[in-house]
């Protein structure tokens, strides 16, 4: 993997180890010549992620839409800073400049991106590695939500095998450096319900 997508806060949330993990795997990403691609800005989690490539050497793409720029600040250390219209061409540009996902804590926006990263995922329009890095038990009920999922017949259980999960940075990366994408289809037919 040469770059990896990480989608995460705006804010630091209430228990500092959110921000010290998200220093730290900016930290282990340059260590290990992985850039960075994230939201393009220099608050919460967003700024701590890149802080810890950009302290260590490391490459950092962010990429912010136009109306969030005054908004989010834009971290002004970056590699380079693109520029977008919107939300949407937000993360198709994320997802171009990429070859997997981290996911931090986060509000609405990091779950939006994050699910539209996995269905394109589900669908085939990518193989790419997706990601949850699992702070503090921070995405233990929407895990929880996600067997219930597989349970009532909404998801398959390669589907779900597909969301990589890891409350320790290496172990996470190692899962995603040896990750192989199904080729399943997504659709589930009313005999496998």
């Amino acid at each position: 993997m040469k770059r990896i997508t990480v989608f995460c806060g705006s804010s630091f949330g209430t228990e500092k180890e959110y921000e010290q993990q998200a220093y730290l795997l900016g930290k282990t990403l340059a260590e290990r010549s992985i850039g960075v691609v994230y939201g393009g800005a220099n608050v919460g989690l967003m700024g701590a992620i890149a802080n810890g490539a950009i302290e260590n050497n490391g490459a950092v793409i962010g990429v912010l839409p136009h109306f969030l720029q005054n908004k989010e600040i834009a971290h002004e250390g970056l590699t380079e800073l693109i520029l977008v219209e919107t939300m949407h061409e937000r993360k198709t540009k994320m997802n171009d400049l990429t070859d997997g996902v981290i996911t931090l804590p986060g509000g609405f926006g990091t779950l939006e991106e994050f699910f539209e990263m996995l269905t394109w995922a589900q669908l085939g329009l990518h193989k790419k590695p997706i990601g949850i890095l699992n702070i503090n038990g921070f995405y233990d009920e929407l895990l929880a939500l996600v067997e219930t999922m597989v349970r009532k017949g909404f998801l398959k259980d390669v589907n779900q095998n597909m969301l990589l999960t890891s409350n320790e940075i290496e172990d996470l990366l190692n899962k995603m450096e040896s990750y192989e994408a199904p080729a399943v289809s997504k659709w589930i037919s009313k005999e496998e319900v």
